[in-house]
């Protein structure tokens, strides 16, 4: 194919927009089936197959998480500066195939022992590696494959163009797609055939989003390629260059994750200092080599993904101590049929499906009369209708008979409320962050949005793990009491969350002040 052709082929549009756009939707749509297929079982997987306390799962849970939002960081800015966008995909596809597929060895169940009147949990060393191992895989091959695949989207468009917003909902439609049929299909693949099954499938959909890449990556053209390629054919070691380096760079990092999910606590210090260094970065960049207007435009945009540390460390409890009190606690029989509480991981992506157009239209309708609220403001829009998810659900364990169990629809409120929250912050933070960064730095831009997320995610391990109630073989030994604890901690989550919202409101103004007309 020509460079002629490939131009041409990178034009093409399909219902409005660039074909492109098509492929990161469906790349993009089975990697999320893999990863949200995947994390709906994790939990379970610790609590149920290596028998973990809650506290301790819910640490490892995580630390698993936050690092997979930490290394995008790494991936955008080694895409940013060598590999360019697409290399980098196909890398973190390779990598999450070969992690998802590790997943799917189970090995031998642990079983508790008694040994002097003391409880001991025995598990096998090897399998507790290759889970780890696996692991660590998962979080580098997301680290290359999700910054990039975001900024190959905002690369399709100019920072002004209208179509740009629509884009990326979208997109995170397409998300959601693959979260909503991993969690179902995973799910009733652990009920009925166990783990390896459920982790196996997210395998296999991890291996289908790599293949449509690899076909369709002509769609970008010269967006996806390296800004120098000349770099990556330097020798830099005897018989090396820099691409193949960067390689085995890559499988040094597998090996360092792989140390860190078992040393959590040191996960929590690296993402402190990776959170200072990188705002200090990006503030000296600011000051040091943007004119005014687009200085003050990342500053901004810096000060909206702190948010994203109140909104990720509440709503992530979704995959750590709300699965589990969905499956203590929530009566999941529906017209006969008990759900398993894994698939309820599918109610916030069939939501976002469902309700992400009706979102689209109504940006669009309002920006069309110049109502449309700014992007600060959806942002404390999405701190509020977090917080009232938490407490619609507080307001139905009151109203139980049961002091064990909580009617299905109140969980199914939470979904709703934290998911039009959800739309309000994350599909307009991906567009927010393309839009006010200037291009030469987006890619470790978007890396910094996943950092932010990051620290979200390691907090939501600290907040599920004050839930944690007295378990006996994966099971818990008192259901009223867990479903105590979790209402109080959901509770102050809950007011907690509105109070950040109304906090956000009042400074609405100044940030759109400096944000020098972009919305």
């Amino acid at each position: 194919m020509t460079d002629a052709t490939v131009s041409l082929e990178s034009k093409k549009e399909f219902l409005g927009h660039p074909r492109g756009l098509v492929i990161c939707f469906l790349t993009e749509m089975w990697e999320r089936f893999s990863y949200y297929g995947m994390r709906a079982l994790l939990i379970f997987y610790l609590t149920q197959h290596f028998l973990f306390s809650d506290e301790i799962a819910a640490g490892i849970y995580g630390a698993y998480i936050s690092l997979v939002y930490i290394t995008p960081v790494i991936g955008g800015i080694v895409a940013d500066r060598y590999l360019g966008p697409a290399k980098a995909v196909v890398l973190g596809a390779i990598l999450l195939v070969a992690g998802h597929m590790g997943m799917a060895i189970e090995g031998s169940q642990a079983v508790e022992v008694m040994v002097q009147g003391e409880t001991f949990v025995q598990r096998d060393p090897f399998y507790l590696q290759v889970f780890y191992l696996s692991l660590a895989l998962i979080i580098m091959g997301v680290g290359f494959l999700k910054a990039n695949i975001s900024t190959m989207v905002g690369s399709l468009y100019e920072r002004t163009d209208p179509r740009r917003d629509g884009a990326f909902t979208l997109f995170y439609m397409g998300i959601n797609l693959g979260s909503f049929f991993g969690a179902i299909v995973c799910g009733f693949l652990l009920q009925y055939y166990g783990f390896s099954f459920g982790f196996g499938a997210a395998g296999i959909g991890m291996l289908f989003g790599l293949l449509v890449f690899l076909r369709g990556q002509h769609y970008f053209g010269d967006l996806a390629k390296p800004k120098y390629p000349e770099l990556l054919t330097q020798q830099v070691l005897p018989g090396i260059n820099r691409e193949w380096l960067i390689y085995g760079l890559t499988l040094i990092g597998v090996l360092v994750c792989w140390q860190l999910m078992q040393h959590r606590a040191v996960v929590g210090g690296l993402l402190g200092a990776s959170l200072v260094v990188m705002t200090m970065a990006v503030v000296t960049y600011a000051f040091t080599k943007c004119e005014p207007h687009d200085r003050n435009r990342m500053l901004v945009c810096l000060v909206l993904m702190s948010y994203q540390i109140i909104f990720w460390s509440l709503f992530e409890q979704t995959g750590s101590s709300l699965n589990l009190m969905t499956d203590r606690n929530v009566d999941r029989e529906i017209l006969g049929l008990t759900i398993p509480a894994a698939a309820f991981q599918s109610v916030n992506a069939f939501f976002i499906i469902t309700l992400a157009p009706l979102f689209n239209m109504m940006w669009l309708y309002l920006a069309r009369r110049g109502w449309e609220p700014s992007t600060p403001m959806k942002f404390a829009l999405s701190l509020i209708q977090l917080g009232l998810g938490f407490l619609f659900l507080v307001y139905g364990a009151s109203l139980a008979s049961d002091p064990t169990q909580v009617a299905v629809i109140w969980i199914v409120m939470l979904y709703l409320l934290h998911t039009t929250g959800e739309l309000c912050i994350s599909p307009v933070g991906l567009s927010m962050t393309t839009k006010l960064s200037v291009p030469r730095v987006v890619g470790m831009m978007m890396g910094c949005w996943f950092l932010a997320s990051a620290a979200g995610n390691y907090v939501s391990g600290t907040i599920a793990a004050m839930t944690g109630s007295d378990t006996v073989g994966g099971e818990v030994a008192d259901p009223a009491a867990a479903l105590a604890s979790y209402m109080e901690v959901y509770s102050t989550a809950g007011w907690y969350s509105i109070g950040a919202g109304v906090a956000a409101i009042l400074l609405v103004p100044l940030l759109k002040h400096f944000m020098h007309g972009i919305k």
